[in-house]
């Protein structure tokens, strides 16, 4: 279920729903995208998202149209729908058949408005149930830990399973490291370190990954990324896993086996917190 909410979209500043055929975002995929949580009007770490969509425009070579016009729009979105799960996709517009790009694009930029998911409150205290899936992700280093629009490998881990009482699946790369859930970054700790797989290969570097890591290393925890293997999973003493609508959640059962809702969850979980209640405030 979700919360009401009315859908609003802008597509390079104007409102509708509605895209070229020819946008090689719809054609190839041939674009990024970043999600966040707008909370009473406020895009939550707006900055890092739109930092993030720079970079990833940069290595792509995506027109990106700026930051001032992009937090307009989303101020725009927001003032709409002041709780709400917002999405901007920038694509290297419009193109005709065939793989090459034009040399020159002005690039399309899709800012829309979703309805936050009703997800269980006890889920942050309690924890959530979690799997391993069955489809793997490719290796390819020049797209590492970019966010680009083609989730073909997560729609259809996604549809691996339909159980509600599911909250999330781990997905392994071909050579059957861990390397992220299908909508989610994962952590686990083990004797007080944490550890999250190495991103060089594949996966996605979320936005609330980095403010974990940032997090542990004020805090001083130990952190580590690295090559995790599945069975290393059974042998953490806490998972969670994170990603910017949903936060931090906590990992309570993998596969049959249990997990508490560790002390480092629970110190990370406080500290995110006390990062969005400073984003109300500025």
């Amino acid at each position: 279920m979700t919360s009401e909410v009315s859908s609003s979209a802008l597509v390079n500043g104007k409102s509708t729903r509605f895209l070229d055929i020819a946008d090689r975002g719809l054609q190839y995929g041939d674009g990024i995208f970043t999600t966040l949580s707008v909370q009473e009007g406020v895009a939550i770490f707006l900055d890092r998202h739109l930092k993030r969509l720079q970079a990833d425009a940069l290595r792509l070579n995506i027109p990106f149209p700026g930051v001032e016009i992009l937090t307009e729009e989303v101020q725009r979105i927001g003032h709409m729908n002041s709780s709400c799960v917002l999405k901007i996709m920038l694509t290297r517009g419009l193109g005709g058949r065939g793989y090459l790009p034009p040399k020159q694009s002005q690039g399309t930029r899709i800012i829309s408005s979703h309805p936050k998911p009703d997800y269980p409150k006890s889920i942050r205290e309690s924890g959530v149930k979690a799997r391993f899936c069955d489809i793997r992700l490719g290796l390819n280093p020049h797209l590492a830990g970019i966010k680009h629009l083609n989730r073909l490998e997560q729609v259809l881990a996604r549809a691996e399973w339909d159980d509600e009482g599911i909250g999330e699946g781990l997905m392994l790369d071909h050579e059957g490291f861990l390397v992220e859930g299908v909508m989610s970054n994962l952590f686990l700790v083990n004797s007080g370190m944490l550890r999250t797989p190495l991103l060089e290969r594949c996966g996605v570097a979320g936005v609330m990954r980095g403010l974990v890591l940032e997090s542990a290393v004020f805090l001083g925890l130990a952190v580590e990324q690295a090559r995790i293997l599945p069975e290393e999973a059974y042998d953490a003493d806490e998972i969670f896993l994170t990603n910017s609508v949903i936060g931090i959640w906590p990992v309570s059962l993998l596969d049959g086996k249990a997990y508490p809702v560790g002390s480092i969850t629970r110190l990370l979980t406080r500290r995110i917190d006390e990062m969005v209640a400073r984003e109300h405030q500025s």
